[in-house]
């Protein structure tokens, strides 16, 4: 496998990536991490949310040899694509969730029924009928055999690698109850008369627990099937910014003939044409033509910039106005975008290294489960009691340890949660997010779109000699035939005072402005450049307004009418309403909050001071951004950062918690871990309390779950437990769970529902 010179770290290893299939816990991430891990040389971390494994090793050890490892530890494996790392197994997690849902389905469809009929025979042997036992089989055997299927074959895995985990513990308890169910209905003797009283009839009732086998696998498909729905959208992030890279590019031969070829055969020195609307393939300088280029895939920003020969430009980037001559300096997985995705896929990498509880204690839990029962039913029958009552107590310890509760602990929580936190404009993607919410102190921002609208809007018109509304009116009618952000904004701002007229002609003056006809005069609008190479002199209190709004960080653009400069536009991009007001209850409970922006640093401070941000970094690029980011970690923060563009979303996956707002980029979204719906800015304090009020409710429900099977593990291998009540005390701890979680539904957040 060819290795990129950028993977190679000081000690002379080379940094490969792997694609994991048959991972279904976090437990198994930890397996295939340790065997990897156990190789000398190797240093490796395995993503379970993307089913990725980086791996630095040894030069002399290849890719195939770690596969060949992965495999012997029951799971497969292939090398990864070196600039897309995440991206394979897209169709896989697709296919995942559907099987779960259809699985989950049938389960729940022959649950409910063959949960009354079997309490019912078992109970009362009068309610039989010829055939009873045919059809309990009937409903119980699609459940046992093909919706807990996924169980059976992980089991089977874990049981050649002398390994358990939790899916053990579900097959091997679904089973055993299926099994002896199937024994007391086709070869026991028949019981014909109900003992009368309750309790009589449950201690003397036949040993039917297909209700408990079918209940089991219902509960745990259910808990997986949301997970599964967690772990595909946790690769969104790097599909989302590869979507934005170009797949075909306009390359210019040496005889200036033009030919499309698909963007993977651009090599670095070759010249190519990027036309009006079109994304740049590669990073490169331009060599000939001008354009405004949209650069808010790289800087978040919205003003367009304008470039003329001799200026770098980066892929991803997407020109507006005007043709250019690129001449590619990094192509493929040396360009800057390939660049972001790297940042995005190792951000995600170290933040999966968080473990559910379940599985980091499976390893252990699950023997001792197997032992006690074993050690159960031996006890019985040592003691020398009948084989039915050894094998009932054996299936209660099994049955009543099953972890339904522990399951759902998790997923019923985030989904109460989340339907909280949406009335309220809140969106959580996982319990990544409430983890990290645990011990926030600093909370970045992102200026542009985030504490900002993201849009250029006039600010101020200042007339000298003429009506401020006329001069807008005149800017605006020849700006409307404009594209570019300032024109926009202006024209606008000019149709909201009014029906604007229409220009008699126009002319675009790349980077500098523009100049045509309205209602027979002459208007130019542009930089004061422009206005000199026009020989139009700016009267002194226009010039004074003009530096004024430059120092505010404001554009500001002059209008001139025939031959004189007669007013000042400046344009600007104005902070939200709710922005003060947020900032202020952060700092109420404690946070500190930090600004990084891609925009100036005069821009910044501006908006800083007018909604109390006190620490700013400015003229940042993406990179930079992670790199702050990481320095606040290392100094022993935990980092909240909130934002919406597409160059955030390496800083959001490398922050402890992700907030994005969700009028963002697709990027920003999917590298989150809690999407923000309404761009109202409360909602940021509103998201930290709603995740620390789930992030409790998770801790009782672990609680409750562990300390249920320390009690009724005992309780049930004493043969104090019959397996239909341990099925019912299992019951009852997921009913003690979803309905502790259905308290999130009355937390009290300011935002209004």
């Amino acid at each position: 496998m060819p290795v990129r010179p950028d993977t190679v770290a000081p000690e002379q290893t080379t940094r490969v990536r792997l694609t994991v299939e048959g991972m279904s816990c976090a437990a198994c991430a930890a397996r295939v991490e340790r065997r990897l891990n156990k190789l000398d040389g190797v240093t490796a971390a395995v993503n379970y949310a993307t089913a990725t494994a980086t791996v630095d090793a040894d030069p002399t050890i290849t890719a195939d040899r770690l596969c060949v490892e992965v495999t012997a530890a029951g799971y497969a494996a292939e090398p990864a694509a070196a600039d897309r790392p995440a991206l394979a197994g897209t169709g896989a997690e697709d296919a995942e969730v559907g099987d779960l849902r259809r699985r989950l389905f049938v389960a729940l469809l022959a649950f409910f029924p063959l949960a009354d009929l079997s309490v019912m025979f078992a109970f009362i042997p009068s309610a039989r009928f010829d055939g009873w036992q045919v059809l309990l089989t009937a409903l119980a055997l699609p459940v046992v055999l093909w919706a807990a299927a996924p169980f059976h074959r992980r089991a089977l895995v874990n049981a050649r690698h002398r390994a358990a985990s939790m899916d053990t513990l579900v097959s091997v308890g679904v089973l055993a109850a299926t099994l002896w169910s199937l024994h007391t209905m086709y070869l026991a003797p028949a019981r014909t008369e109900t003992p009368a009283g309750v309790w009589a009839a449950i201690w003397s009732s036949d040993s039917i627990y297909l209700e408990v086998a079918a209940g089991i696998t219902t509960f745990v498909l259910a808990g997986r099937y949301f997970e599964a729905r967690a772990k595909r959208a946790a690769g969104s992030a790097l599909r989302a910014l590869a979507a934005l890279a170009a797949h075909e590019v306009t390359v210019l031969t040496r005889d200036g003939r033009e030919i499309t070829v698909p963007t993977g055969e651009l090599a670095a020195g070759q010249r190519f044409v990027v036309r009006p609307g079109e994304t740049l393939a590669a990073d490169g300088t331009v060599v000939g033509g001008a354009t405004s280029l949209d650069v808010s895939a790289m800087t978040g920003e919205s003003v367009p910039v304008e470039v003329t020969s001799g200026a770098a430009v980066v892929g991803g980037t997407v020109s507006l106005t005007g043709r250019i001559i690129v001449e590619a300096t990094a192509v493929g997985p040396d360009s800057a975008l390939s660049g972001m995705i790297r940042l995005v896929d190792e951000a995600q990498q170290g933040k999966a290294r968080i473990q559910r509880i379940a599985d980091r204690v499976s390893a252990v839990f699950v023997p001792v489960v197997f032992l006690t029962a074993a050690t159960t039913f031996a006890g019985w029958l040592l003691a020398g009691g009948a084989a039915d009552r050894a094998g009932a107590a054996a299936i209660a310890v099994l049955v009543v340890a099953c972890p339904c509760a522990l399951g759902l602990a998790i997923p019923t929580a985030l989904m109460v949660a989340s339907g909280r936190g949406a009335r309220a404009g809140i969106f959580i993607k996982g319990h990544q997010a409430l983890e990290a919410t645990r011990d926030v102190d600093v909370v970045v921002f992102d200026k542009t779109g985030t504490l900002t609208h993201g849009l250029m809007r006039v600010v101020a018109v200042t007339g000298h000699g003429i009506d401020d509304g006329e001069a807008l009116r005149l800017a605006g009618a020849l700006e409307a035939a404009s594209e570019h952000a300032v024109a926009e904004a202006i024209a606008q701002a000019a149709r909201r005072a009014g029906p604007l007229p229409e220009a008699e002609t126009f002319e675009a003056l790349a980077g500098l402005g523009a100049r045509g006809r309205v209602l027979g005069r002459e208007v130019l609008v542009g930089r004061p450049r422009l206005m000199t190479d026009q020989g139009r002199l700016a009267p002194p209190e226009l010039a004074a307004e003009l530096d004024r709004h430059v120092h505010a960080g404001h554009t500001a653009v002059y209008v001139a009418v025939d031959e004189s400069v007669v007013a000042v536009i400046a344009v600007a991009d104005t902070v939200k309403d709710s922005a003060p007001a947020a900032l202020a209850r952060l700092h109420r409970l404690g946070l500190r909050t930090v600004m990084l922006t891609g925009d100036n640093a005069i821009a910044a401070r501006s908006v800083a001071a007018e909604i109390g941000v006190s620490e700013v970094h400015a003229d940042l690029l993406p990179r930079d951004k992670v790199a702050r980011i990481a320095e606040l970690r290392a100094a022993g923060h935990r980092v909240a950062m909130v934002g919406d563009g597409i160059n955030d979303g390496a800083a959001l996956a490398t922050a402890d918690l992700g907030l994005a707002i969700g009028s963002g980029t697709d990027v920003a979204i999917a590298a989150a871990d809690m999407v923000l719906v309404r761009a109202d800015l409360d909602t940021v304090p509103d998201a930290i309390e709603l995740a620390h009020a789930t992030l409790r409710t998770i801790r009782l429900n672990l609680v409750w779950a562990f300390g249920y099977n320390v009690v009724a593990i005992p309780v049930a291998a004493m043969g104090w437990l019959n397996p239909l009540i341990a099925g019912a005390a299992m019951a009852f701890s997921s009913f003690f769970v979803v309905t502790n979680s259905l308290r999130l539904r009355r937390l009290r957040l300011s935002s209004p529902a």
